[in-house]
């Protein structure tokens, strides 16, 4: 049987390799976005968890709403990458930090 504990250890484990993709790779944009989203899915796993738990739910009706804008700051996010792409002909963290001012 799957306790909450496997759940909560799945989701720490998904956590923590996103914080650590994050804080890894800091010159690519898209492993950090990719990373955010594994964040925001280990965060769902844990509301879904704790929902499930509680025989309530809240949790899951809030999951759709994580899992609605995390789609649309992937689309959002992805598309001003190809125009960034476009007009500097890199998407380097380095590059993307040059549009100060």
């Amino acid at each position: 049987m799957v306790s909450l504990e496997h759940y909560l250890f799945m989701s720490a484990t998904l956590f923590i390799i996103g914080i650590f993709g994050i804080f890894v790779n800091r010159k690519n944009i898209i492993i950090i976005l990719m990373s955010i989203e594994i964040i925001l899915m280990a965060v769902n796993i844990n509301l879904v968890a704790f929902s499930s738990f509680m025989n309530d739910l809240v949790g899951q009706v809030f999951t759709l709403f994580v899992l609605t804008v995390a789609a649309a700051e992937a689309a959002i996010g992805l598309a001003i990458l190809v125009c960034f792409y476009r007009s500097r002909g890199s998407i380097l963290v380095d590059d993307v930090n040059m549009m100060k001012g």
